[in-house]
């Protein structure tokens, strides 16, 4: 797919997310990830493996969780911010404990403003929204 500017972008997003956003004015500018790995250290995993035999949160594992989450959305939001983005849609975010590291990842597409489209002003005959055309043929 392309944006009305001929660049080219990727994107995760369905087709239908895809017309919802043109539709009332929002461009794709493309997918924007940021990603974190942060060692939980000696002190996590002891803290773990002690908190795990009493029950109970270990706010020190929390707290890592927090701060990766928080530095993988800050570098998506970067991301975005570079190719001009207004926003992010379809963000997912995931936490993959790996023993004492644990990986943040946060994906998804960023978005710019570029107004609705005015049926009013279009010319008649031609086509005020995006139409998906399957032809029937083999």
């Amino acid at each position: 797919m392309a944006s009305t500017n001929n660049n080219v972008f990727t994107s995760d997003l369905s087709t239908s997310d895809f017309w919802l956003l043109m539709d009332k004015g929002w461009m794709p500018l493309g997918l924007v990830l940021g990603n974190s790995v942060y060692s939980m250290g000696v002190v996590g995993g002891l803290g773990s493996s002690l908190k795990g035999m009493a029950k109970g949160e270990v706010p020190q594992i929390t707290e890592l969780m927090y701060n990766a989450r928080e530095l993988a959305l800050g570098r998506m939001k970067d991301e975005a911010t570079k190719l001009g983005a207004d926003g992010v849609v379809e963000v997912k975010l995931s936490v993959i404990p790996m023993g004492s590291w644990m990986e943040v990842t946060a994906i998804g597409t960023a978005v710019k403003y570029v107004g609705a489209k005015d049926s009013s002003s279009a010319k008649q005959g031609s086509a005020t929204k995006p139409t998906i055309v399957l032809p029937l043929d083999k």
